[in-house]
């Protein structure tokens, strides 16, 4: 499959009081982490972001909201636009902990199944920020979704073909759910500081 990923790079880290994305973490930025937890999924990376001239050293396409005031789902709609693949695999820029495994698993499953999203469930919902998507029909989609004023991240999903992953398949792959653990206030990050991360994988 022909993936780009899309790092979604926009928040503006009230409750952490300062950058996310450029947050150490064992002496690298959080950013950094989840690039390099993509790059063996995809063939392009994508970062939608406010502010692209911090992020121009990082040698990826950096694309910014078509719509203002929309929140997240501007921002997935400007990475999905963006997307010169045929699916788009989307994460968070504070998503610290994504699992390889479980990505690829999400991608095996949109392989074998007429779909337009692939979405994990883990424990009280859908996780959105750790799917893969179908640019071509996702995109007219959301902007429905804009223009009838419905701004949740999953408004458009009703007017899709969504493959819903389970979350036993899910904690196949992720037995902890620690994909979708975001760093969003200052004792999120003491956690991350103290998971066990593991070398970048040799083919990055």
């Amino acid at each position: 499959m022909n993936i780009s990923g899309v790092v979604l790079a926009g928040g503006r880290s009230r409750r952490m009081g300062k950058d996310k994305r450029f947050l150490s973490i064992q002496g690298r930025p959080l950013i950094t982490w989840v690039l390099e937890s993509l790059t063996p999924l995809v063939s392009e990376l994508i970062i939608v972001t406010k502010e692209p001239e911090d992020l121009e050293t990082y040698g990826v396409r950096v694309v910014q909201d078509h719509y203002s005031g929309i929140g997240v789902l501007a921002g997935l709609h400007a990475g999905l636009v963006a997307a010169q693949g045929e699916w788009a695999f989307v994460v968070a820029a504070d998503s610290p902990f994504l699992n390889v495994p479980l990505m690829r698993a999400i991608v095996r499953l949109g392989e074998r199944q007429p779909v337009d999203v692939v979405v994990p469930y883990w424990q009280k919902g859908l996780e959105p920020l750790c799917a893969l998507y179908r640019p071509v029909n996702c995109v007219p989609a959301i902007e429905s979704a804009i223009q009838r004023g419905d701004r949740r991240l999953i408004s458009f999903y009703s007017d899709l073909r969504v493959q819903i992953m389970a979350e036993e398949e899910v904690s196949r792959w992720d037995p902890q759910g620690c994909s979708f653990f975001n760093v969003n206030t200052p004792q999120d990050l003491e956690t991350v500081q103290c998971y066990p991360y593991q070398e970048a994988p040799e083919d990055l």
